[in-house]
């Protein structure tokens, strides 16, 4: 079956507007190398799905075409950019929403980007707004929950092994669910609960994209539904929110929530319950995601470990970490920039082309999809040194889900990862003060690439105490 970035990906397609069912001389107007169609039908799908996936895919056709590729969804034409260079070069107006959070809202019917121009970007403001109010105004929150992971660590015996990717989503569901939906998900069983809808849900979106593209029918828009276990699990998320929503707006209460947020901008009920929603599915799986690789990859370089030890010592000496000392933890942050760009955590981006573009000689024609083939990007040998090593210099880079080079200290990150980073620096900077973290002799890590990437099978690692 194809991995779940392959389908969404394909999904966009359905997404960008009318779909050119002919096959258009474009791709040889506009002279961009690449593959023809494999099949007429399926363009290139099977040579993605004998790749592996569609990061791997889009490697090996950037070691063979060069920076700028091209290749088929379909009968759709698409141009994947491979470089930092040519990333720099991408000029288009479409100012889409995080892929990410697009899909997801696609997938569950969301009504997103419906209204008017200056609706969605008051709504978009007031998401963003609620992301960062929420770190806030919970971030004790946050570092009690840090706690609570050490105190489990430090009972467990040195040659414990840690199960780190089901340690890492139990922590980040705990944080999201708290921050987002308030004090009912301070009882661990509502937890436990959320956390499996949560899981059916995610597992199953893949297998209704499936079906909504209509990918063995052959139409787009088919009207097939998922099965009824996802069905149940998301009906059962969304009568929690609708239920908090209703309490939130009715009383005020202590602790400010992300959905506080929404209610003080005088959204509907709906748009409310969509904007969690995304939150919820997106803020859990990135932090978690980031959260793990970046222990694992500690556990793999002691050198960078024993830096950061000391620096998180040197700026927090006995005291706890704040909001205004995380900004002071600026090795910290480059571990972190150094994580997602080896684990290459978020391996792709797309974007619809509004207008005729062009990268260096090649015209990108209207209405192509655009992917950012950003794992391809993260691991050219001739931007990094060391493209497939874990290793910090001394100013570190990442490139995030738009076409620039971010710089750690110079430029916000999209939301979700805003966030993620946040809770990332509070958990490293309790769990490296207390304790050396460790790797697992003979453990071999194999890569599942997604949306967002994981480990494909359980990650572990031990701990000991530090002196």
């Amino acid at each position: 079956m194809l991995d779940f970035a392959i389908f969404a990906i394909t999904f966009l397609l359905a997404l960008v507007g009318a779909v050119l069912y002919l096959y258009p001389a474009s791709r040889q107007a506009a002279g961009i190398p690449g593959i023809p169609p494999t099949e007429e039908k399926d363009g290139n799908l099977p040579d993605i799905v004998h790749s592996g996936s569609l990061h791997e895919f889009l490697v090996n056709l950037h070691e063979r075409y060069g920076p700028v590729v091209s290749f088929w969804f379909g009968r759709r034409l698409v141009v994947s950019l491979g470089t930092i260079d040519v990333l720099k070069q991408h000029i288009n107006p479409n100012k889409t929403l995080d892929s990410f959070e697009t899909m997801l809202k696609s997938l569950l019917r969301y009504q997103s980007g419906c209204g008017s121009g200056s609706e969605n970007h008051m709504r978009k403001k007031l998401y963003e707004n609620g992301v960062t109010d929420s770190l806030q105004s919970n971030f004790d929150l946050l570092l009690k929950l840090s706690e609570e992971l050490l105190d489990k660590w430090l009972s467990y015996p040195e040659s414990q092994h840690v199960p780190l990717s089901q340690h890492m989503l139990g922590f980040a569901m705990k944080s999201v669910t708290q921050m987002v939906m308030g004090s009912t998900f301070e009882d661990d069983q509502e937890v436990i609960r959320f956390q499996k809808n949560h899981g059916t849900v995610s597992l199953r979106l893949n297998l209704k994209l499936f079906h909504e593209i209509g990918f063995w029918g052959g139409a787009c828009g088919s009207k097939g539904r998922a099965p009824a276990p996802y069905d149940g699990a998301l009906m059962q998320l969304e009568s929690i929110l609708k239920k908090i929503i209703k309490e939130r707006k009715r009383r005020n209460f202590g602790q400010h929530i992300f959905i506080d947020s929404l209610v003080q901008g005088n959204l509907n009920d709906q748009q409310i319950l969509e904007d969690s929603m995304i939150f919820s599915l997106a803020g859990c799986i990135i932090t978690a995601k980031l959260c793990t690789w970046a222990i694992l990859f500690l556990t793999t370089c002691e050198e960078v470990q024993q830096k950061l030890y000391t620096e998180i010592n040197r700026v927090l000496g006995n005291s706890p970490i704040t909001p205004e000392k995380i900004e002071q933890l600026r090795y910290c942050r480059h571990v972190l920039c150094e994580t997602v760009r080896t684990a290459k955590l978020t391996p792709l981006s797309a974007r619809l082309q509004d207008i005729e573009g062009k990268i260096d000689q090649f015209i990108i024609p209207r209405e192509t999809l655009v992917l950012y083939a950003l794992g391809v990007v993260l691991q050219d040998p001739n931007t990094w040194p060391s493209p497939h090593k874990y290793e910090l210099s001394v100013i570190v880079f990442v490139i995030v889900d738009f076409p620039a080079i971010w710089e750690a200290k110079a430029r916000e990150l999209p939301k979700p990862k805003q966030f993620a980073y946040m809770v990332t620096t509070v958990l490293l900077s309790v769990l490296v003060k207390r304790l050396h973290l460790l790797s697992v002799k003979g453990q071999v890590i194999e890569t599942k690439y997604e949306l967002v990437t994981s480990s494909r099978e359980e990650a572990w690692i031990t701990v000991s105490k530090r002196d």
